[in-house]
């Protein structure tokens, strides 16, 4: 005897379903997941938020200090605040992507429990309120930048390659997403992996330019720090914003490349882990 049913619940998503309609259904709540991440970075802080100021200047003195004055590194004859500045925004900006992307099963494991959302919408939210973040800050090394042009007559030239600014901002958006979706499919089983990500991801910065120019690396050694796909988008940024730096088309198209390539991975191990993974959190 065959059974008719008058209503039938599927799951019609396949694995590699961003459901973009769905999220779209509910940008209400993506905005209130990007406020409250925005709200909960300076609550029950003393300075709120000139922590987005203070973390990568003081980062920034940093790099001056131990990479300029004991390493003796060049900067290609940009002014080193703005050049390690420029690297460090860039550079946290994907970090925090891939590090708080990374964790999103484990830290809202009561709320997917409870009801029912696309659950894609937590890891866009990081990367939008990140985006935020990112902007605060490079708001702030435009004004660096144009304290050196207009006071200390430094050599620092934006160029039209500044065109290339949005598109950079999505090739780390992308880079970040996938490969924290990656690591959030692998952390709802191993959370001890969720301890290393940080670690990781500073050792990780350490074979991009964030600290030095391309061109100061060893020719023999250049193509493993070009393998890094944030290399290049570093490179293209500072070329775009302070005039020097090493830039070619094919590097770009390469992290573009790879970012996507990373996504699409992140997006078909999220959808998989996303189906049972309250069962193993």
């Amino acid at each position: 005897m065959q059974d008719n049913f008058e209503w039938s619940i599927e799951n019609k998503s396949t694995a590699l379903s961003t459901k973009l309609k769905e999220v779209w259904m509910h940008r209400d709540l993506l905005r209130l997941m990007v406020k409250k991440d925005f709200i909960t970075f300076y609550k029950q802080t003393l300075l709120g938020p000139l922590w987005y100021f203070i973390q990568p200047l003081f980062t920034t003195l940093i790099f001056m200090f131990i990479f300029g004055k004991i390493g003796g590194f060049k900067t290609d004859g940009i002014p080193r605040p703005v050049f390690y500045m420029s690297g460090i925004i860039l550079w946290n900006y994907f970090a925090d992507c891939v590090t708080k992307t990374a964790t999103v099963f484990k830290d809202n494991a009561d709320l997917f429990g409870k009801v029912y959302f696309p659950r894609i919408i937590l890891p866009i939210s990081i990367v939008i309120s990140n985006l935020v973040k990112f902007s605060i800050q490079f708001i702030f090394l435009i004004i660096i930048i144009g304290y050196y042009v207009f006071f200390h007559k430094e050599h620092v030239g934006i160029n039209y390659f500044i065109i290339l600014f949005p598109f950079l901002i999505l090739v780390m958006a992308i880079l970040g997403l996938g490969i924290g979706l990656i690591i959030s499919a692998m952390t709802t089983k191993y959370r001890d992996l969720s301890f290393l990500i940080t670690f990781g991801v500073q050792i990780l910065m350490y074979t991009t330019t964030v600290a030095y120019p391309l061109s100061s690396v060893d020719k023999s050694i250049q193509w493993i720090v070009e393998l890094n796909p944030m290399t290049s988008v570093i490179e293209t940024f500072r070329y775009a914003f302070l005039g020097q730096a090493t830039f070619q088309w094919i590097d770009l198209m390469y992290s573009f490349s790879f970012s996507i390539f990373m996504l699409s991975i992140g997006v078909f191990v999220f959808n998989k882990v996303e189906r049972n993974f309250i069962d193993t959190i």
